[in-house]
C-alpha cells in the first residue's frame, strides 16, 4: 500500500512540475512573438539609420608584374 501511494504522489508531482515547465514556456513563447510584432511596427516608424561606412577594397585586375617580382625575389633569395 505504501509502495503504490509513493508512486501516486511522485506522479503527481510530475505532472504538476511539468504542466509549470509547458506553460512558462508557452507563455514566453508569445511574448517573444509579441515583442517581435511590436518593434516591427515601431521600427516602421522609427528606422535605423544606416552608416556608409564600409571601406571598398581597391582590386587590382593586372598584378601579374606584382607577382613575377615576388616570384623573382623568392628565386635570388634561394626559397624557391
Amino acid at each position: 500500500m505504501e509502495t503504490t501511494n509513493i508512486l501516486n504522489v511522485g506522479a503527481t508531482i510530475m505532472i504538476i512540475g511539468m504542466g509549470t515547465v509547458f506553460s512558462f514556456l508557452t507563455i514566453m513563447i508569445f511574448a517573444m512573438k509579441l515583442t517581435s510584432i511590436i518593434l516591427k511596427i515601431i521600427n516602421k516608424y522609427f528606422p535605423e539609420e544606416i552608416e556608409n561606412n564600409i571601406k571598398t577594397k581597391s582590386i587590382k585586375k593586372n598584378n601579374e608584374e606584382e607577382i613575377a617580382i615576388a616570384i623573382a625575389a623568392a628565386y635570388n633569395r634561394g626559397g624557391v
